[in-house]
């Protein structure tokens, strides 16, 4: 027999496959996931455009896992496309803009300070008067609020990742004169792309966290729900019913898994790309499904059909911009910004003077509750993030310098930081009491449950970022220990490390809500702070101290974020930065 009768008388490995075949194989779970995310979002759309009847029942049993895990993810996602778009857009401009810095930074101190129950009822309000008669009204209204939990700790990664390009790298642009969509897409977006991957994992996991108050809530006398794993959890968690508990903490683990899978494990192989090294790394992540979809014929004739040629227009168009010089502004042009700014100063003038009027009508013990309990959460906040940095930088810079361990580490910290705490909070809870402490205790523990990932995701990005041939050169020279940490792994992160503490503190602040005021099984935990505030406020429809509690929540984390972070965001943009 000869070998060819031996090949063909036993199957062919992959390799031996013809190329056809092989190419088939490779695009059929392409073509199939393309299949199945189109029937996905028409059976939404359909759902999306029916018309508001009663709230649906939510249904504890397992089978309706899968159904609600559809949905809960498409709000997710829609959100973090949202976010994605709002956190480049507002970050670029924060960074080039000076004059808009000292707006823009400030404001969004004060956005990711107000806790997501308080964008509650003006988001849900507006996106109900745009579409009274249909549930995308509702649904408009829960992903505007999951975006307020996922977008500003994006927006600060690529607002600080902007600031902290290499000067020589900014120059190399003007010497070839790059336009600025060229800047923007080949310099600005890569330098920022490690920290905005790892920063979307936890805005997606803070997205999972805050799903119980984006999906079921109550909005005066109208109690809203949606079907998702969200309002799953809490309506078990309200019924005290364990089992459907576990149920839907194991579908949302299930869910949290093939994500990191299928979406953050090719991203993070994909952006190591972008990192900054004049030597190849040892160890670099990889992705069987990034290699999958680069082998992909389909996608391969997509981009190189549709997505290349769009791309090179839009780049010949800004390049053909600045070559011909900067626009002439028209006629006219100045009237029509300063009308706009005055009626901008017009508009923020009345909304002042009516939350004025509104927080008048406050008594004076109300307000001492506020600033008491603002007194009480800032402790806790700064206690939180204390704690939080103790573990998670030393951990941090292990897993963002090891690969391997990345990949074992990564998916288990993106189910911790997912799983909402207030499913786990009762157990947490009766523990503490038996063990005589009480919700004092407990709503640190819980603010970390929570916040702590901000910093850990962070630090992770900056120990990732740091080049192969710094390290090499550590190695060279000798430098280990705690001489390392202080010449390489702290300057290294440090950027990341604000922007971590940054967001990880406007986290705190927001999660205090349910970190201070718990329902379960009827009865109702409270300790004194301005989360509780809140909430209280919001459950018994009070505007007046809503809006109190609110502003000055908003307030204190302004105040020191211009004192404290502000001040170290520019020790690391001019000192800590990287120089090629």
């Amino acid at each position: 027999m000869t070998e060819t009768d031996r090949q063909g008388s036993r199957l062919l490995p992959w390799g031996a496959l013809p190329t056809s075949a092989a190419s088939l194989l490779r695009d059929l779970p392409v073509i199939l996931a393309g299949m199945a995310l189109l029937y996905g979002l028409l059976s939404l759309a359909h759902y999306w455009a029916s018309p508001v009847g009663e709230q649906p029942v939510i249904d504890l049993r397992p089978s309706a896992l899968p159904k609600y895990a559809l949905f809960s993810v498409t709000r997710i996602a829609l959100a973090y496309l949202l976010s994605l778009v709002v956190a480049v857009a507002y970050g670029y401009v924060a960074a080039h803009s000076t004059r808009a810095e000292r707006v823009l930074i400030p404001l969004l101190d004060t956005l990711q300070s107000i806790p997501v129950l308080s964008f509650l009822p003006p988001v849900m309000v507006a996106m109900m008067a745009l579409f009274p008669t249909r549930q995308l009204g509702i649904e408009l209204g829960s992903i505007l609020l999951i975006l307020t939990g996922q977008v500003w700790n994006m927006t600060f990664s690529v607002y600080s990742s902007i600031k902290n390009v290499p000067r020589e790298m900014r120059e190399a642009a003007g010497i070839y004169r790059f336009s600025r969509w060229q800047e923007l897409t080949q310099l600005e977006l890569p330098s920022a792309a490690i920290g905005l991957v790892w920063n979307s994992m936890m805005s997606v996991a803070g997205a999972w966290f805050f799903l119980m108050a984006c999906e079921m809530f109550a909005l005066g006398n109208r109690d809203l729900r949606l079907p998702g794993l969200g309002s799953y959890l809490q309506t078990a968690s309200n019924a005290g019913d364990t089992r459907a508990i576990a149920w839907g903490l194991a579908a949302m683990i299930v869910v949290i898994v093939l994500i990191d899978q299928l979406i953050w494990r090719p991203a993070i192989a994909w952006g190591e790309k972008f990192k900054l090294e004049q030597v190849e790394a040892v160890q670099t992540p990889r992705s069987a499904v990034l290699n999958l979809l680069r082998r992909s014929r389909v996608l391969n004739a997509l981009e190189r059909t549709a997505i290349d040629p769009a791309g090179e227009r839009v780049t010949l168009y800004f390049a053909r911009s600045r070559a011909d010089g900067p626009p002439t502004r028209p006629k006219g042009a100045n009237w029509t910004a300063r009308a706009v700014a005055v009626a901008a100063v017009l508009l923020l003038a009345f909304a002042v003077v009516k939350m004025a009027l509104v927080t008048a009508s406050l008594s004076r013990s109300a307000m001492l509750g506020i600033l008491t309990g603002a007194g009480a959460t800032f402790l806790r906040v700064e206690a939180t993030l204390l704690l939080a940095a103790l573990w998670t930088v030393p951990v941090g810079v292990a897993v963002g310098l090891r690969p391997r361990l990345a990949a074992f580490l990564q998916p288990l910290a993106q189910i911790a930081a997912s799983v909402p705490a207030t499913a786990l909070f009762p157990i947490l809870l009766l523990f503490l009491i038996r063990a005589g402490g009480g919700l004092g205790i407990g709503s640190i523990l819980l603010l970390l449950l929570g916040t702590q990932w901000y910093i850990l995701f962070n630090v992770i990005a900056g120990a990732s970022s740091i080049p192969a041939d710094l390290k090499e050169a550590c190695h060279v020279f000798g430098i280990s220990g705690a001489q390392r940490w202080r010449k390489l792994f702290l300057p290294g992160i440090f950027p990341y490390l604000i922007t971590g503490f940054v967001t990880a503190s406007g986290g705190a602040w927001n999660a205090s809500i349910v970190a201070e005021y718990f329902k379960f099984r009827g009865q109702t935990l409270s300790t004194v702070g301005l989360g509780a505030v809140i909430s209280r406020a919001t459950d018994n429809g009070d505007f007046p101290a809503l809006l109190g509690a609110t502003l000055v929540m908003a307030a204190m984390v302004v105040t020191f974020n211009r004192l404290v972070w502000r001040r170290l965001y520019v020790l690391a943009s001019t000192r800590f930065r990287l120089e090629v």
